[in-house]
């Protein structure tokens, strides 16, 4: 039975769980926030300055006000951000598909030399066991 009694109650074990899963809250948001501040071109020097003056004085007021004030615009630029990351990547995934990450060579990677060899069998100016052979070639790179 001796381990069924503790000098630390449950109902304490769950105030301290509830007391650190605050703590973690308030670093994440404080985290959010000034990432989100120092990302902005918008604001100046003096602006960011007051906002981390505000923020660090008046830590609940200021994170406050500042939700209350940038909250729609934080998500608004970080779905901004995110779409054009995306973009990038999708560009940079087609230029690899499209050409080949062969360097300076000049080659076109296997997608390019397939796309090719269709043309020219769309042409006429190769039959289809040529086509395949092309093909077979450019995959076995």
């Amino acid at each position: 039975m001796a381990l069924a009694q503790s000098d630390y109650p449950f109902l304490d074990v769950i105030w301290t769980m509830l007391v650190f899963f605050g703590w973690v809250v308030w670093f994440w948001l404080l985290i959010v926030i000034f990432g989100d501040l120092f990302h902005r071109s918008d604001v100046s020097g003096w602006g960011k300055a007051g906002w981390t003056v505000l923020v660090l004085a008046l830590p609940f007021v200021g994170v406050l006000i500042y939700l209350i004030a940038q909250g729609k615009h934080m998500g608004e630029r970080r779905r901004s951000e995110a779409a054009d990351n995306q973009k990038q990547f999708d560009d940079y995934v087609r230029s690899v598909a499209a050409n080949g990450d062969k360097g300076d060579k000049g080659d076109k990677g296997a997608a390019g030399q397939i796309a090719e060899a269709k043309k020219l069998l769309d042409t006429g100016a190769i039959n289809a066991e040529e086509y395949e052979s092309l093909k077979a070639k450019a995959l076995a790179r």
